[in-house]
């Protein structure tokens, strides 16, 4: 579970369940991460309710920095704050599985390639 995690809100005030739900589903995005950049992850999650004429919207945006001076971000707008950390969730998912394919030598696509090369 990631450990630091900070919710706040422009235009929205986070209520206990939003904060929960998000912490449930955001702070499970560590069992993805590479084993020496657990520990030190920290996420921000900012919720903004933007007025429109055919009705309410939130924008959600959500940055992860991982150890090394990454940082992963994702933002997405919603009718409904809950599916819009849904989405997020899996948008940021999809790059932490890239940032690990690409820092984990034994991940590498096609590791046979080096040990047959030709000439």
């Amino acid at each position: 579970m990631i450990e630091k995690i900070e919710i706040s809100g422009s235009n929205y005030k986070p209520t206990d369940s939003f904060r929960k739900y998000t912490e449930k589903r955001i702070g499970k995005l560590d069992r993805y991460l590479p084993r020496n950049c657990k520990k030190d992850v920290i996420a921000k999650v900012v919720v903004t309710e933007v007025d429109r004429a055919h009705g309410n919207k939130y924008e959600i945006s959500a940055a992860m920095e991982i150890p090394g001076g990454k940082v992963l971000a994702a933002r997405d707008e919603t009718s409904n704050v809950f599916a819009g950390v849904d989405i997020i969730e899996a948008k940021l998912m999809g790059q932490i599985r890239r940032f690990k394919l690409e820092n984990t030598p034994h991940l590498r696509k096609n590791p046979l390639k080096k040990l047959f090369k030709r000439g």
